[in-house]
């Protein structure tokens, strides 16, 4: 049971797998609760749903992976521009995902 109403914020995050490449960005109502003994606890809602906190172990939503790199908002859309970008540009450029065949 909580003394008071949650103190709510919203906040934005972007993923990125490690292991396939798959990028996301999620949004989340992160609700700050504080217990009768004065423990802090943090909820995480996205969609009307409550999840797990993106922080303690995302997962991707391509692959499975768990080795997901967590980073500001708008950092896949970034990527993404870079990339269509990078399709522009000469041919012997290698991204640094691109291994080098033997």
């Amino acid at each position: 049971m909580t003394t008071h109403s949650p103190d709510r914020v919203h906040e934005a995050y972007a993923f990125a797998c490690m292991r396939c490449g798959h990028g996301w960005e999620q949004d989340y109502e992160i609700e700050h609760y504080v217990r009768p003994d004065g423990g802090a606890y943090v909820t995480y809602r996205t969609g009307g749903q409550s999840v797990p906190s993106p922080l303690s172990r995302p997962t991707c939503l391509h692959c499975g992976s768990h080795v997901v790199r967590i980073m500001r908002p708008g950092a896949v859309h970034e990527f993404d521009e870079l990339l269509q970008g990078s399709h522009q540009a000469p041919g012997h450029h290698r991204h640094w995902w691109q291994r080098a065949t033997a």
